[in-house]
């Protein structure tokens, strides 16, 4: 309204009394422009940074540098972020694995307020990624692969936001069985005398059902690998991605391995 009472004056006014009063409704703008309520703006900056998009330019989310080893599958992407590595799968729409290294430092460091806002990362071609409407309505929570309790940095938090980092996962699960597991690993990992490296990934059946118009898969079980480098032991998490699903003991390197037909830590020796 201002900008268009300027222009009315500078139309219609003597040129003597122009002057005056643009400078006073010049003021007027530039106070009414200060006090006006802004609508928030997601800053998304760290987001837009590039990012690897090459394991070998991240090793170090895995033990001795060495990436899992997976038999050759098409559209298979591998993502780096601040604080995991995916590698994604445009078949399935999700992560195959996320990778994290994590420590006594690191998960002292996590307590970044969570930043909830899930994104489609653009490094991911259209056709093979997840949408955020894939998810809405269809009865399935987004659910982090890295947890987002484990970020150490506000953008290691909002990077954790990523779809390429979640699955369609039952909520009861989620929060419940699933959240567990993942607050007895940061538990392990404050009391371990070094880096510890964690691989947490989806398992698909045959007729598992998928959600949105990008027909995002739905897993049938997901997996939690833990591995202790100080001590070279190594365990895993399996748990059916359904409700009412319990904490159970965990399983051998070994049975995690003939499940999901992945050599996760090669050539590193692992004690039984």
């Amino acid at each position: 309204m201002l900008g268009k009472l300027s222009y009315i004056a500078t139309i219609l006014l003597p040129t003597q009394t122009k002057r005056p009063l643009l400078v006073a409704l010049t003021l007027a703008t530039t106070l009414v422009s200060a006090a006006w309520p802004r609508t928030p703006q997601f800053d998304n900056t760290a987001l837009l940074t590039p990012q690897p998009t090459s394991f070998a330019q991240c090793p170090d989310f895995f033990a001795s540098g060495r990436p899992p080893a997976i038999s050759p599958q098409p559209k298979l992407r591998e993502l780096c972020y601040e604080a995991f590595a995916v590698l994604h799968s445009g078949t399935t729409k999700t992560p195959v694995l996320v990778a994290q290294r994590l420590n006594r430092e690191r998960i002292e460091d996590a307590d970044e307020k969570r930043s909830n806002r899930f994104f489609a990362d653009a490094r991911l071609p259209s056709a093979e990624r997840a949408e955020l409407e894939d998810y809405r309505r269809s009865g399935y929570s987004r659910g982090h692969m890295a947890p987002a309790g484990d970020m150490p940095t506000p953008t290691a938090m909002a990077q954790s936001f990523s779809l390429a980092n979640m699955v369609p996962q039952d909520a009861q699960h989620n929060g419940g069985a699933w959240a567990k597991i993942e607050q007895d690993t940061r538990h392990y990992i404050r009391r371990a005398r070094g880096d510890v490296f964690v691989i947490t990934g989806p398992v698909f059946s045959e007729d598992s059902p998928t959600i949105g118009a990008s027909r995002v898969r739905v897993p049938a079980y997901l997996y939690k690998l833990v591995y202790d480098a100080s001590t070279q032991r190594a365990w895993a998490h399996w748990q059916q991605n359904t409700q009412g699903e319990t904490v159970r003991r965990p399983i051998s390197y070994a049975e995690l391995v003939k499940r999901t037909g992945i050599d996760f830590l090669p050539g590193i020796p692992v004690k039984p």
